[in-house]
């Protein structure tokens, strides 16, 4: 613009109020307009959005931090997330953690570098420091699917205890008494909320939860050792009659075992996902699957993170627990 302005003799803040359509409403002569014009599309004038955006105090870009792009579940609430922020004018700038603390550290630095106005975080929950950084300096930012339980934060999260709990009541309400549960080691608050729905419900029921039919498996080695785990829950004396999973693709790779096994679903052994996959309905039989709301969580999210940028005018609820619903298929054999 300082290109532009010194070179027709013009001020910078006509050339700027011309280049952003605002000529008219400022009075600007058509022909000093029209000289802008020509001389921007001459020489191949474009506007930089960051420089602009620098220039008012925002750059009208949000930072995303997820554990990986290429999950079903983190791709839907991404999608959501990009539509609603254009809603709102702003730019959704990408990044996977692949789960590692370390690499998480290194992206949320490099997202304040980039000057992004603020985050949306799915945590791998180990990375105090740098949520504690975040809210000392009054940072925008936002916690989805994850949260940090001792620390007061902005979040959107399911109400993880209460999905298993329907799985759990449903699989006893049809008879079923001997229920495995297949998931990952604690570290995530979510997956020791998920554990916890299992077994309190069991105690509902008054069935003594049994530790033997609990697997937890490494984040590292889950895929080797999801064998072992299934081929212990099927074999005497626990020979089980159902199977939670507590994630999406630890359901995907537990019938696949269970295949290999000759295991028939849901005739020896009912099925029941936390979340599920596009092919649930597909296969044979029907995932029966606890459906966690991704378009709200990615949505809120949004309403929430522009609320903290802008200001904190609005009133809106930033700590919200959104309820997951259960979708019974076949696997369960009603």
């Amino acid at each position: 613009m300082k290109d532009i302005a010194k070179n027709l003799n013009v001020s910078k803040t006509a050339v700027s109020l011309v280049l952003n359509n605002k000529g008219n409403e400022n009075k600007i002569s058509q022909d000093t307009q029209k000289r802008i014009l020509e001389y921007a599309k001459k020489h191949n004038y474009a506007a930089n959005s960051l420089a602009r955006g620098l220039s008012r105090g925002k750059s009208e870009t949000i930072g995303l931090i997820i554990p990986e792009i290429s999950d079903d579940h983190y791709a839907k609430i991404a999608g959501h997330i990009e539509r609603k922020a254009k809603g709102y004018g702003y730019v959704v700038v990408y990044a996977s953690s692949n789960r590692d603390p370390k690499n998480e550290t290194k992206l949320i630095q490099s997202m304040i570098n980039r000057q992004v106005d603020g985050l949306i975080l799915a945590s791998t929950q180990q990375n105090s420091e740098d949520i504690d950084m975040l809210l000392e300096n009054n940072y925008p930012f936002v916690l989805v699917d994850r949260l940090y339980p001792e620390k007061e934060t902005n979040y959107v999260v399911v109400d993880n205890f209460g999905g298993v709990q329907k799985a759990t009541e449903h699989l006893l309400n049809l008879g079923r008494r001997k229920i495995g549960f297949i998931t990952l080691k604690p570290g995530l608050e979510a997956m020791r909320q998920r554990l916890l729905g299992y077994q309190e419900t069991l105690k509902q029921f008054n069935i003594k939860p049994n530790n033997a039919l609990v697997k937890e498996l490494s984040n590292e080695d889950y895929k080797v050792q999801i064998k072992e785990a299934l081929e212990e829950l099927v074999r005497f004396p626990n020979s089980v009659d159902s199977i939670i999973f507590s994630t999406h693709y630890l359901t995907s790779l537990g019938l696949r075992e269970l295949r290999r096994l000759n295991i028939k679903v849901p005739h020896e052994v009912a099925i029941v996902s936390f979340d599920e996959r596009g092919a649930f309905d597909l296969v044979d039989p029907p995932i029966t699957s606890i459906k966690q709301p991704g378009s709200e969580i990615g949505e809120l999210s949004v309403d929430i993170l522009m609320d903290e940028i802008q200001g904190n005018k609005s009133g809106v609820d930033k700590t919200r627990m959104l309820e997951p619903f259960l979708i019974v298929r076949k696997s369960c054999g009603a």
